[in-house]
This record gives C-alpha cells, sequence and structure tokens, in this order.
C-alpha cells in the first residue's frame, strides 16, 4: 500500500491518532499524518526499541535500559520531555498498557509494572528464562512471550512454541475467535486461542522486527531492510 524510508534502523512502531511514532537510534520521530509535520525526539540512549502511549504520556524504551517519558504540551511543540524510568539492567524491548499499569520487557529476562500516574515501579515479574520480547492485555491476563521459546499468561499454564518469540499481537476473527500474531525472523506466525494452534505463516525477504495490529483489520510488520509493510486481514472485527 505504500512505503516510507526512515534512513535509519525502525526499531519500533506505534500509531495513536493521527500520530505515527518511530523508534530509532537515539531518538523517536513522531510523524503527524493529518496536518504533514514531523518532530525529532531525542533522549533514548541507544536503539528505540519499545513504545507506547498512555496518559497522554510517551514512553520510549532503550537499549539502554532506560525509558524516556515525554508529556503532550502545546499545539507547536507537542512533547515536552519529563524524565527517565530506569530500574531494567538490559535492553527494554517491549510495552504494554493494562488499566492504570505499564508493563515493561526486558533482555535481563523481567517484566517490570510502571504505575502511569506515579511513573514508580510497584512489582518485578521474573517469569521467563531469556529476553521477554512481547507483551499482550487479553482479557484480565498478562500474556508474555520470550526468547526462551514460550508464552506465558498468568492464571494459565505456559505454551511452547517451535520457535523463539520476537513480537505478539492479538486479533478477533470474523468468527470471533481471539488469535494472536507472533513473528521470527523473517517469518509472521498466526495461532488461534487458547489451543495456540497454529492457522498459518507469513513469509518475508528480511528478519522482521516489530509487529503490531492497528484498525481495520490491517497488520503492520518493520523489518530490517527498512521497510514498514501493511497486511490486511478480511472480514476482522477488533484488535488488541
Amino acid at each position: 500500500m505504500r512505503v516510507i524510508n526512515l534512513g535509519a534502523e525502525a526499531g519500533s512502531l506505534i500509531s495513536e491518532g493521527p500520530w505515527v511514532f518511530i523508534g530509532m537510534p537515539n531518538a523517536v520521530k513522531a510523524l503527524n499524518i493529518q496536518r504533514a509535520k514531523d518532530f525529532h525526539l531525542e533522549g533514548p540512549v541507544g536503539q528505540v526499541h519499545a513504545m507506547a502511549v498512555a496518559n497522554d504520556m510517551l514512553f520510549a524504551g532503550a537499549s539502554s535500559g532506560m525509558i524516556s517519558v515525554w508529556n503532550g504540551n502545546t499545539e507547536s511543540d507537542p512533547f515536552k520531555y519529563v524524565t527517565s524510568l530506569k530500574g531494567h539492567d538490559g535492553a527494554v524491548v517491549c510495552f504494554i498498557v493494562g488499566g492504570r499499569y505499564l508493563y515493561s520487557g526486558s533482555v535481563d529476562q523481567t517484566i517490570k509494572v510502571w504505575d502511569l500516574n506515579t511513573l514508580q515501579c510497584t512489582m518485578t515479574l521474573r517469569q521467563h528464562t531469556d529476553t521477554v520480547t512481547s507483551l499482550l492485555c487479553w482479557d484480565q491476563y498478562l500474556i508474555s512471550g520470550s526468547l526462551d521459546g514460550t508464552v506465558k499468561a498468568l492464571g494459565f499454564f505456559p505454551n511452547r512454541l517451535e520457535h523463539g518469540v520476537r513480537a505478539i499481537s492479538g486479533m478477533i476473527d470474523a468468527d470471533a475467535k481471539p488469535i494472536i500474531f507472533s513473528c521470527e525472523n523473517k517469518t509472521i506466525y498466526v495461532y488461534d486461542l487458547p489451543s495456540f494452534a497454529e492457522r498459518g505463516r507469513i513469509f518475508l525477504m528480511h528478519t522482521v522486527g516489530t509487529l503490531m495490529v492497528g484498525g481495520g483489520g490491517q497488520i503492520y510488520s518493520g523489518d530490517r531492510s527498512g521497510k514498514l509493510r501493511v497486511w490486511s486481514l478480511g472480514n476482522h472485527q477488533s484488535v488488541a
């Protein structure tokens, strides 16, 4: 549908309203697709691997282990740097927002729980034995994927896949059944929930670094070639 040349590696990608945020080395590029404006947000140290928006704040996790935070400001200057959250001993590679908490997964094999009101870490979860690569809030559960080859959901038994997990995202299909997308290397896998039975695969030419599901039944993938690809799933219903 469209290809954007970023000129640098895209480590993460999210969309929020009219904004598209792209995590890059030592910076975040913010694109306003309605007004054709872009902003270069500096502050992160290293490649930005994860981003999230909550409580009118933008969070960016980098390879240094720090999480940079910006607050909404004026229309002419919409991003004001607030602080950096410290606690991870390795690169922050994934986020998910659930309720009043931000969950962050890291190379240090932990998941940290941050209170969005105080920006303090309230809990550290040690469920995995390798990098926590992706997080998903599904119904009343926190689902985590890791390079240790497991997907774990608090309250369920862990599910072992045939591949490492670099990113996961969820969607409700046309039959009102939950499915998740998981990527590793040059392949995007599709699984039914809660059985984790494989439904299909999408094959690419380059290693997929980030994956997300958006509105309109579209799946977005960013790879090491520097290209953003948009996939369409027919007869969608909702996303997670």
